[in-house]
């Protein structure tokens, strides 16, 4: 499996991007799974959901099945939350994993900068950014992409990752 890193996302707000790239490779045939690291103190889980019952009780880990999907959701408690490679490793195997929020991984990474937000850019310091997509104009030296050019970055991406070529 590849995996590549896509940080600065929530500059966008409820945009559609993630999920635009998402069907841009499947409409390449390309398998994708993503794993999104979500903000400290998030909880799927609620009080009265027999899940959190189990959960409060002690277990380590408790999985909802239903006919048409399944959640693993798993307790830290005092251990250390798991790495990208090991929550990778869990996972079935598809042609791409989309790592979303994991600053810092060692993967190839695609920044979304907004200078405008406020929010500092990562790029001139995280040798894994290999890609930008900019909101606006940014003076880089690093293949840079617009909201619209998501074939084109499917393209850098397919060819960057090495995937193979499809029968």
């Amino acid at each position: 499996m590849k995996v590549v890193g896509l940080i600065g996302v929530s500059t966008l707000g409820r945009s559609t991007f993630v999920d635009d790239l998402i069907q841009a490779l499947r409409l390449d045939d390309w398998t994708v799974s993503t794993v999104k690291r979500a903000p400290d103190g998030f909880d799927l889980d609620q009080p009265g959901k027999t899940s959190y019952g189990r959960r409060e009780a002690g277990c380590r880990e408790v999985m909802l099945v239903g006919d048409r999907r399944l959640v693993l959701m798993r307790e830290f408690r005092d251990d250390p939350s798991p790495s990208l490679e090991l929550l990778v490793a869990r996972m079935m195997p598809v042609d791409v994993v989309i790592a979303e929020g994991f600053k810092g991984a060692n993967v190839p990474t695609v920044e979304v900068c907004a200078p405008s937000s406020g929010r500092p850019s990562r790029w001139q310091s995280d040798p894994n950014i290999i890609a930008l997509v900019a909101i606006e104009p940014i003076d880089t030296g690093l293949p840079r992409f617009g909201l619209d050019e998501i074939g084109d970055l499917v393209a850098f991406l397919v060819s960057r990752l090495d995937l193979r070529s499809r029968p």
